[in-house]
């Protein structure tokens, strides 16, 4: 029935909204990981290649490079994501305790953030006492501290997905590097790097539902500088060696 599409419309609108905002931690980690992972494999694999050096140096450097670009991304996003959950969750805690030793306060707080979307006095009251009859401590800290006790940032999934994340992009560059015959080694590693690049980019916009053309061209030109001043300085170390 047409008067009963709409409410359905909203109500799968807002479940999508939800499931991105949920997908957005493992998301930004494991695009950043696939990126970093691409670009700096491939950065250090054309800097080598630049100085011509035997299949081994070039397999040795690609997995050493993987190894350590792959346990640091993981550390470091585990690290960070979990120093965020740990302000997070003591923001809290002492949102709690205020709500036990100032009610009457935080209640005008919440007054007056309502009023800042646009409610009048009259309806932002009536709307922060029924908050506050719910949730006091879940409505002050989305409303007021911009987070979602029920959906705290998880360092294991972000620190995970870096790690997969940076070993698969960087075993792109490297299977290309090996696999290429000697006088398109680079060349062919800048296509596949540049494909791989356009790739993320577009599967990482259309996830969180932004301009695709903006993440993909964003992605292919910061890989291609990369290379390019990489593969400058590996070939003037060469030629000085």
């Amino acid at each position: 029935m047409p008067g009963c599409s709409y409410p359905w419309r909203v109500i799968e609108e807002h479940v999508e909204e939800e499931s991105i905002s949920a997908r957005l931690n493992w998301l930004r980690a494991g695009v950043l990981g696939a990126n970093d992972g691409i670009v700096s494999i491939a950065a250090l694999l054309v800097g080598v290649a630049a100085a011509d050096p035997p299949d081994g140096v070039l397999l040795t450097a690609g997995i050493a490079g993987i190894a350590a670009g792959a346990l640091s991304m993981g550390i470091g996003e585990y690290v960070s994501v979990s120093s965020q959950r740990d302000a997070e969750r003591a923001q809290l805690r002492r949102e709690a305790k205020w709500q036990e030793m100032r009610p009457e306060w935080e209640l005008e707080q919440l007054v007056r953030l309502n009023m800042e979307t646009g409610m009048s006095e009259a309806t932002a009251r009536r709307a922060a006492e029924e908050q506050h009859d719910h949730d006091p401590v879940a409505i002050h800290a989305k409303m007021h501290l911009g987070i979602d006790p029920d959906e705290l940032v998880n360092p294991w999934h972000a620190g995970i997905a870096s790690l997969i994340a940076f070993t698969v992009g960087g075993l792109f560059p490297l299977a290309t590097m090996l696999l290429a015959p000697d006088t398109w080694r680079i060349p062919a590693t800048f296509a596949v790097v540049i494909i791989a690049l356009a790739t993320t980019g577009f599967v990482s916009a259309r996830l969180g539902q932004s301009k695709r053309r903006i993440g993909v061209l964003r992605n292919v030109l910061g890989g291609a500088l990369a290379m390019a001043i990489t593969y400058g300085i590996g070939t003037l170390v060469g030629t000085a060696v």
